[in-house]
């Protein structure tokens, strides 16, 4: 099924692979423009290569999500170049370090909590100005199953249910405004990080799939279907939620 965007504005970030770049792909497929923001610059102009492959339009911004004013600049560079902003993926994150929580160094605590929820909230924070003055809008949060169970390390985990909390305020404070706001939160999906983490514990991801009753890792694409459904006036009265998209691991 499609979902009609033309003329709409999307903005992605960690739009440079994985999750983010499908993402990205599947709103420029359905007539957005779209702006892919990263801090992977050369991952992020592939993005926007594909797309424009493939008869898309979209424009690279380099963006630190942790940085407020690098945060900021992006949202204005979005409205700067397209007129609006009608749609936001927030979904750049890190994984972080994996150990236990007493061995858990200040360091990753603070860099995953930065990026992975104060990096959500900077995009919220901006996002639902511009879409409030501009008459509504949709924003999905990439949240995680570590972020609806005790899956993941201490300040992983942590961050991901933080994305569901600041999903769940946004919402209803932004309602009135006509601004859905929701999360998705992927399984095991084959993307670079999850390849890295492979790299470092495979036993563990092994694990892990084994625990999704569909018996296989998830792909980038099923991430970006439920993400562009949720975007899309077919799910014009649903906010507020976290949909597990995760092959039944939430299901057990």
């Amino acid at each position: 099924m499609g979902y009609e965007l033309t003329d709409e504005t999307a903005l992605v970030t960690g739009g440079g692979s994985g999750i983010g770049r499908q993402t990205a792909k599947r709103f420029a497929a359905e007539g957005a423009n779209v702006v892919v923001a990263d801090i992977d610059t050369d991952g992020g102009a592939e993005t926007v290569e594909q797309i424009e492959a493939d008869g898309g339009d979209a424009t690279f911004v380099e963006v630190d999500v942790s940085d407020p004013d690098s945060v900021e600049s992006m949202v204005e560079t979005t409205v700067d170049t397209y007129g609006s902003l009608d749609v936001a993926h927030n979904n750049a994150g890190i994984e972080g370090d994996n150990a236990p929580m007493a061995e858990q160094s200040l360091e990753n605590w603070n860099r995953v909590i930065d990026i992975n929820l104060k990096g959500v909230w900077l995009c919220l924070k901006h996002e639902l100005d511009v879409m409030a003055q501009n008459g509504g809008g949709a924003i999905v949060n990439t949240s995680s199953i570590a972020g609806l169970s005790a899956a993941g390390s201490t300040p992983y985990s942590a961050s991901k249910h933080g994305v569901i909390g600041l999903t769940r305020v946004a919402a209803t404070e932004y309602a009135d405004a006509d601004v859905r706001v929701n999360a998705v939160c992927p399984g095991v999906i084959e993307t670079p990080m999850v390849e890295q983490s492979r790299e470092k514990n495979p036993e563990a991801i092994e694990q892990f799939v084994g625990m999704q009753p569909l018996g296989r890792m998830g792909t980038p694409e099923e991430i970006a279907n439920a993400v562009v459904w949720l975007s899309s006036a077919e799910a014009s009265f649903i906010t507020g939620n976290a949909y597990p998209v995760d092959g039944g691991y939430m299901a057990l």
